[in-house]
């Protein structure tokens, strides 16, 4: 049986992970529409193109990269701040990516939103080339970019969401309709209602265990 350090420690990991699924669920369904999500509160976003599916890869390869370049620029300009802030609103809505197939299946309820913060990620970089911090350092990672996607013959690979263009007033939400219908998404968090389940039982054992009577003395 596992030790009571086990069960604390599956608990509380599982607590974080559940409250954080309950935040983005709930972020996420204020947003279901596309409703403004810019800081100005205009509504008036910065138009972003979209990316192939392709290129989703090769920038999600380098996604860490051009993140950190665009935190280290200490004279990012109005568009850029936006932009970085986009990606990380959009990049949260789209569970960071951890659903299976959220890049690579064009079927997978979260393959639009994968697109939304790729396609930020990918202006972001574009716009780094406008800032004045390090130009040398930002022009490398363009290149090593284009090499890339050259190497992966990027632009070619095409899929339903490759023509459609965001905008960093909006935010795009999973599919949620589509998760049904969709198999590894669907097992995702079959396994998370598991883990809860197993959570609420390990959690229900501890209470009503009983407490050992001490053994006599000698």
């Amino acid at each position: 049986m596992p030790g009571r350090n086990t069960i604390s420690g599956v608990l509380s990991l599982t607590g974080r992970f559940i409250g954080a699924l309950l935040l983005a669920l709930l972020a996420t369904s204020a947003f279901a529409h596309r409703q403004a999500a810019d800081g100005d509160g205009t509504g008036a976003g910065i138009p972003i193109p979209n990316l192939t599916h392709g290129q989703m890869a090769v920038i999600a390869a380098n996604m860490p990269d051009i993140l950190a370049l665009a935190d280290r620029q200490t004279g990012l300009d109005e568009t850029a701040r936006r932009l970085r802030a986009f990606v990380d609103w959009q990049y949260f809505f789209c569970f960071r990516g951890l659903v299976p197939g959220s890049l690579k299946d064009e079927e997978s309820p979260f393959n639009e939103c994968s697109h939304a913060y790729l396609a930020g990620t990918q202006a972001l970089l574009l716009e780094l080339r406008q800032t004045r911090g390090d130009r040398a350092e930002v022009r490398a990672l363009v290149d090593k970019v284009g090499l890339d996607m050259v190497r992966n013959n990027a632009s070619l690979v095409l899929c339903r969401f490759s023509g459609e263009a965001f905008n960093t007033a909006d935010v795009v939400s999973p599919r949620w309709s589509e998760v049904p219908g969709h198999p590894p998404s669907l097992a995702t968090f079959g396994s998370l209602a598991f883990l809860i389940g197993g959570a609420l039982w390990l959690g229900l054992r501890r209470r009503t265990a009983p407490v050992s009577a001490p053994l006599p003395a000698g």
